[in-house]
């Protein structure tokens, strides 16, 4: 994302969560070092205003790979641009350099697109739409059944505002942090055919 396209879209009232994902390369033999630092910055980033977490995919066993992706989740694109424009993370930046076989790259994804990034390719773009609707409502479909059928009775005995609620709430971390990484990898094959 452009920055002052950023800063428009902020201007008219758009401001929606925002997952980061930040790719760096690693010398070898700095891996220790590296962790060491992945552990301060997120600690750091953990301060910031709007921050809901992160995770850290780490390379695989292949020697070739030396790539960590760094994900950063905050609850709007303001926060993550203050983060990103902030001294405390130019520091870290500063700190990692000589770490690093080269500067950053970082993606940014909103809405949807964020179910829908494969561990190994984070920054890959989204795939099309019709697509991600039919994985999702692949996955809903179940989630919604088992949660009526385990919760229904309890959930019928709330007001409707708090039923919604709690429903709502629940449905939408399963499918964040449990269903959407398990099915976009279970259909890789179909999401991203031209994928090596």
């Amino acid at each position: 994302m452009d920055e002052y396209a950023e800063d428009r879209d902020l201007a008219q009232g758009d401001d929606p969560p925002v997952t980061a994902v930040a790719s760096r390369r690693v010398k070898p033999g700095r891996e220790a070092e590296f962790e060491e630092w992945v552990m301060g910055i997120l600690a750091a980033a953990n301060e910031f205003p709007g921050y809901l977490g992160s995770e850290v995919l780490r390379p695989s066993d292949d020697p070739d790979d030396d790539e960590y992706k760094i994900v950063f989740r905050f609850d709007h694109a303001s926060n993550l641009h203050a983060w990103e424009n902030s001294e405390e993370r130019k520091r870290w930046l500063r700190r990692s350099r000589p770490l690093l076989h080269e500067k950053e790259k970082v993606h940014v994804l909103t809405g949807l697109e964020t179910w829908f990034t494969l561990p190994s390719k984070p920054a890959e773009p989204a795939p099309p739409r019709y697509k991600m609707a039919i994985v999702t409502w692949l996955a809903v479909f179940p989630v919604v059944a088992v949660i009526f059928s385990l919760l229904g009775q309890w959930l019928n005995l709330l007001p409707t505002l708090v039923r919604t609620l709690v429903f709502t709430a629940v449905m939408v971390t399963l499918m964040t942090y449990v269903i959407m990484p398990r099915m976009t990898r279970l259909f890789s094959f179909w999401l991203y055919p031209d994928r090596d």
